[in-house]
């Protein structure tokens, strides 16, 4: 769930949810404690009225007693002088937060609580008769009904119903008590489960989060982030763990060029020492007069001649390779006409070849003439360069050959170059074109090399946006193939 969402539910969580449920509650306590009041009190009419006519309400309380007593004033009015009827009448009104007091002329002779007579005299004679009742504010706030009659005797009596209004009805604090704290739970409760529903949202991940970034700080990659959910905070962990990656990778990669760079300092370390010592011994040969004939001595200068070449050749491999390591190989591409280029490339490699007595056959398959690619011409050359010197390299033949055909493969023209060397084994094959890989175990002098030349190939051709490979086969020969992509015109629109 997106985080903007997740925020517009838990606002309309904190609305509507503790209304509801504070509604709900209201109403069943509201139910119950006036099951119960209707039963305490005897109201038939709706408890509720309570709360916007609080003075009706209390007059029904005591509506029983005060019909029993207005029968017996009209019917047996003797009977209102007995002490242990008017106790037993208060004991019941008692129970409702009311009293009695009957008078007989001025005296007062009953109340059920302590009154002051000069208070009374409030309520005269001739003002009974109201079911309802009197409310009297001040400091007393009480209802008061008032009955009066006569006693046999014929004096005037009256008789005061008084009910208290400062005490509030028990089962009406009550209620009032409970929904208060059924209001507090239930917001105790939602309050709760958002709490939980956001902590296992945003802060379990945030927690996730802050882990994964101690593990990265303290160098630790090898852990997987999981995003829980698709939304802001599960995005934020996908582009975290997309990061992690990528440091990963850089790390290794790291190590990966440091362990290269340090296997190629060795190369090139033992391969130029080769060349050194022996134009070393040659040089020390001169200086001690050991070539002391024309014939050794042209021999002994041509060999530190070679030697130089080949050191020569070792450092412009490192320097190149250098050049690739950071994408800054110099490229002039061009216009070439095929049949043109690879016939002076043959030509120039046919006389070093020759010398070497070794037989450079060529063959040009495409029958148009005018077929032309995009290239360097410098870089193309270091490629068949590079291939050739590796096949006469590791030649093993009495008389070595070397052949080189040119195809038309539609948007491509495809090179071979093929030897008669002692070829490549089949665990070697898919590894010859990586950094630093020879399949030569010995490194000895005569196929010394930096490891670096085949893997400096494969980068000419893909940048020219062509692809390389080869097939060999054990004490038989190899072919090498490449493609470099024809040029081809645009027609305008």
């Amino acid at each position: 769930m997106k985080l903007r969402t997740r925020l517009i539910v838990s606002f309309c969580i904190i609305i509507f949810v503790p209304v509801m449920l504070a509604a709900a509650a209201l109403w069943g306590f509201g139910q119950l404690q006036m099951r119960e009041f209707r039963q305490a009190y005897n109201v038939s009419t709706n408890p509720y009225e309570y709360l916007t006519n609080s003075i009706q309400l209390l007059s029904r309380f005591t509506k029983d007693n005060y019909e029993e007593l207005l029968k017996v004033a009209r019917e047996n009015p003797e009977k209102l002088e007995d002490v242990g009827y008017l106790t037993q009448i208060d004991e019941e009104l008692s129970g409702k937060y009311s009293y009695l007091v009957v008078r007989k002329g001025e005296e007062v002779i009953f109340a059920g609580e302590e009154v002051d007579p000069e208070g009374l005299g409030d309520f005269d004679y001739g003002g009974g008769g109201s079911e309802s009742g009197t409310y009297v504010d001040g400091d007393r706030q009480c209802l008061i009904k008032q009955i009066d009659f006569e006693y046999s005797d014929g004096i005037k009596g009256n008789i005061l119903i008084i009910t208290s209004m400062v005490k509030m009805v028990p089962e009406l604090k009550g209620m009032i008590f409970d929904m208060m704290i059924s209001v507090v739970l239930i917001l105790i409760f939602t309050a709760g489960m958002l709490v939980m529903w956001i902590y296992k949202g945003i802060f379990n991940p945030i927690r996730k989060l802050q882990m994964a970034a101690e593990n990265i700080k303290e160098g630790n990659l090898d852990f997987t982030l999981e995003p829980e959910n698709n939304d802001e905070i599960g995005a934020l962990c996908q582009s975290f763990e997309e990061m992690r990656k990528r440091l990963r990778d850089s790390a290794e990669e790291k190590i990966s060029n440091e362990k290269e760079n340090k296997v190629l300092i060795s190369n090139i370390s033992h391969d130029l020492k080769t060349p050194i010592t022996a134009i070393k011994g040659y040089v020390e040969g001169i200086i001690d007069g050991v070539a002391d004939t024309p014939e050794k001595m042209d021999k002994y200068i041509r060999t530190i001649y070679n030697k130089a070449n080949e050191m020569d050749t070792l450092i412009n491999e490192l320097t190149l390779y250098s050049k690739i390591d950071t994408n800054r190989i110099p490229y002039n591409f061009s216009r070439l006409n095929v049949a043109e280029y690879f016939d002076d490339c043959v030509e120039e490699l046919s006389l070093d070849l020759e010398a070497k007595n070794i037989g450079l056959a060529y063959f040009n398959y495409i029958e148009d003439s005018s077929v032309q690619i995009i290239a360097d011409p410098e870089q193309l050359k270091r490629v068949i360069n590079n291939v050739i010197g590796n096949s006469v390299k590791y030649l093993d033949k009495e008389k070595g050959f070397i052949n080189m055909r040119i195809r038309d493969v539609g948007d491509f023209i495809q090179v071979e170059i093929e030897d008669n060397g002692k070829g490549i084994a089949a665990k070697d094959l898919p590894y010859i074109f990586d950094r630093f890989y020879r399949t030569d175990a010995s490194r000895n002098s005569a196929t010394g090399g930096s490891g670096i030349g085949l893997s400096i190939v494969k980068k000419i051709v893909e940048d020219h946006g062509g692809s390389i490979w080869a097939t060999s086969k054990e004490h038989t020969g190899t072919i090498m193939y490449f493609v470099i992509r024809k040029y081809q015109e645009v027609p305008n629109e």
